[in-house]
């Protein structure tokens, strides 16, 4: 039935029918006991691996004792031997130990120990005093509750300080370009009038040489002029009637011909000039006017950073701000500038201006120590005059300034006396920009002795009439150079006096008034010329009681006065010695006058010298 059934397989159940086992099958006794047996005999095995396991470690560790006490006695047997031989060793010596030694040995111990402890001190001091501030950083840092408008404040500030340097970058070109116009206009009328005279200068010295070699050869007949010569002679006589009627009005009656700046322009000129000036005018109002105040109105802007000193002093201070203020208003102190000229005798004065007031009064309510050194602040103004005001009057002195116009010079002088007096303060850091000051305005007035000084030499026949051309034509140059003389001496107290007697005295006095003087005939109106001269001359120069010399310049105008004063004493000009002796005395030539009396028997005035 098996056999019959493997061989069909069809006959087989399925496999849903065939059984799953769910427990082992039961063991029968003689295989639980194959199986008792086998664990035991593996036990058995593992025990006797581990016995013997136990065995060779305890062979080993009895080895390593018995090399260890081999070692130790040998050490000891070496120990003791050289101890044996130390002992027995009397060939060593120590050196000889008494009390003095040791006390030394113990001082320098102790003071080795006593710099230790005080530098310990020292460290624990310095950490003492850290952690003290530390803790009071943290406190101030826990108890602050500004810190958030502190912030906000920094950075404000940042902001508008940032925004008013990209305003300013923005309208500096414009404020180059507006300020440049108005100097070229300016430059242009000054050269305008500058060419001008000379022009006129030299076309009438022309025509009057040729009038004096006329009359040298009795040539009869007219002179023959050319029509410019003409017009230009007639536009001069013209400018003079007019100024001659201006003063008849005004009450002016002793004005003498030659003193005149002779600065009227021509109707077209000034027509031109006015319509220029206007245009440039408005074009200077247009230049902020989308700007809000904040960023270009000066007493605005100082407001902001004085908010910053009264809140925050330290910070202010330590950011350098005093030194940046003069820099950031540079823009806006010069666009008040466009309009202003220093040379215009109406011209407002630097303490009337705006940004003077503005800066005065932020200097004033600084509530920094005034005597602190390094006060900031109060630099402003003086670096402000020295980066911004002296480069604008260098530029007038050099390319503007008449030094021929006693206007323009007493105004320039006017202008560089008060930057003076707020420079006094700060003479190191404005040293550069007086001396550039200085340096131009000499430069500028020697140029005006070589160029507009002019007396020409005419023959005595020529002058003996003084209503003849060459005799008014000489006068008004010789008091055209006695005004110029007059202008540079005005000077005095600001320049060295060094350099005003090298310009006035030797250039000036000593090469052209005194060479017209001698030609001049004697009479009272050389005195008059004497006289002024003399009323020029700064009364500091005189001041030392002790002098009896006048300064070295002036000899040879004492050599003239001497000259004039003999030759006047035996004309009937007699009274006028006298005159010539108190220019003496004034000029502090005591032992040249009683000289002169002495030796010319003139002791009526000897009472001259003694009144003095």
């Amino acid at each position: 039935m098996r056999k019959n059934s493997d061989e069909d397989p069809e006959s087989e159940p399925d496999d849903h029918e065939k059984r799953i086992p769910f427990t082992p099958k039961p063991t029968t006794l003689r295989q639980k006991m194959a199986e008792e047996t086998a664990t035991r005999n593996e036990e058995t095995s593992e025990e006797s691996q581990e016995d013997e396991n136990q065995d060779i470690w305890e062979q080993q560790q009895m080895r390593k004792a018995v090399k260890i006490t081999e070692g130790r006695d040998i050490d000891l047997s070496h120990n003791s031997e050289s101890q044996t031989m130390k002992k027995f060793d009397t060939s060593i010596s120590f050196p000889p130990v008494n009390l003095e030694i040791i006390k030394k040995q113990l001082n320098t111990r102790l003071t080795l120990l006593q710099d230790t402890h005080r530098s310990h001190l020292r460290e624990y001091e310095k950490y003492v005093q850290d952690v003290k501030s530390s803790k009071s950083t943290i406190h101030n840092l826990e108890n602050s509750s500004n810190q958030t408008l502190n912030f906000k404040f920094y950075k404000s500030m940042k902001i508008y300080v940032e925004n008013l340097i990209d305003c300013l970058n923005e309208k500096i070109i414009n404020i180059q370009e507006i300020e440049s116009s108005m100097h070229a206009l300016l430059l242009k009328q000054a050269m305008i009038l500058m060419k001008r005279r000379q022009d006129e200068l030299k076309h009438q010295s022309t025509y009057l040489q040729q009038l004096s070699r006329k009359a040298e050869t009795s040539t009869n007949g007219d002179l023959a002029i050319d029509e410019k010569t003409q017009w230009i002679l007639e536009e001069i006589e013209s400018r003079r009637a007019r100024r001659r009627q201006a003063r008849t009005l005004s009450g002016n009656c002793d004005h003498q011909e030659g003193t005149s700046s002779d600065d009227e322009l021509s109707s077209a000129d000034m027509t031109d000039f006015q319509k220029s000036q206007g245009d440039i005018l408005q074009d200077h109002k247009k230049i902020f006017e989308d700007v809000h105040d904040d960023f270009c109105n000066i007493q605005n802007i100082l407001l902001k950073f004085q908010q910053w000193r009264e809140k925050f002093p330290d910070s202010y201070y330590e950011a350098f701000i005093g030194l940046c203020i003069p820099k950031l208003l540079n823009p806006l102190i010069r666009v008040q500038l466009i309009d202003w000229n220093p040379l215009k005798f109406d011209s407002i004065g630097l303490k009337q201006m705006p940004w003077f007031t503005s800066i005065e009064e932020f200097i004033d309510s600084s509530m920094e120590d005034s005597k602190k050194e390094n006060h900031s602040d109060k630099k402003i103004l003086s670096a402000v005059i020295n980066k911004t005001i002296i480069p604008r009057l260098i530029d007038f002195v050099e390319f503007i300034w008449d030094p021929l116009s006693t206007s323009q010079t007493t105004s320039l002088i006017t202008h560089c006396r008060t930057i003076l007096e707020e420079q006094s303060t700060f003479e190191n850091e404005v040293s550069k920009g007086k001396k550039d000051l200085f340096k131009s305005i000499v430069s500028r007035m020697k140029k005006a002795i070589d160029d507009d000084v002019f007396i020409p030499l005419y023959p005595e026949s020529a002058v003996e009439n003084k209503t003849s051309p060459q005799s008014k034509f000489q006068e008004r140059q010789f008091w055209s150079g006695l005004k110029l003389f007059h202008n540079i001496l005005l000077w005095n107290g600001l320049l060295p006096d060094d350099t005003l007697q090298e310009l006035g005295l030797r250039k000036l006095l000593n090469r052209y008034l005194i060479i017209a003087l001698l030609n001049a005939i004697p009479g009272p109106d050389v005195v008059t010329k004497c006289n002024q001269i003399a009323a020029y001359l700064p009364e500091k120069w005189f001041e030392d009681s002790t002098m009896r010399t006048s300064i070295p310049q002036l000899e040879n105008f004492i050599q003239f006065l001497l000259q004039s004063a003999l030759k006047l004493s035996r004309s009937e000009f007699r009274d006028e010695v006298k005159e010539i002796i108190l220019i003496l005395v004034k000029i502090r030539a005591f032992n040249q006058a009683e000289s002169f009396i002495e030796e010319y028997h003139l002791d009526h005035l000897k009472s001259v010298i003694k009144e003095v």
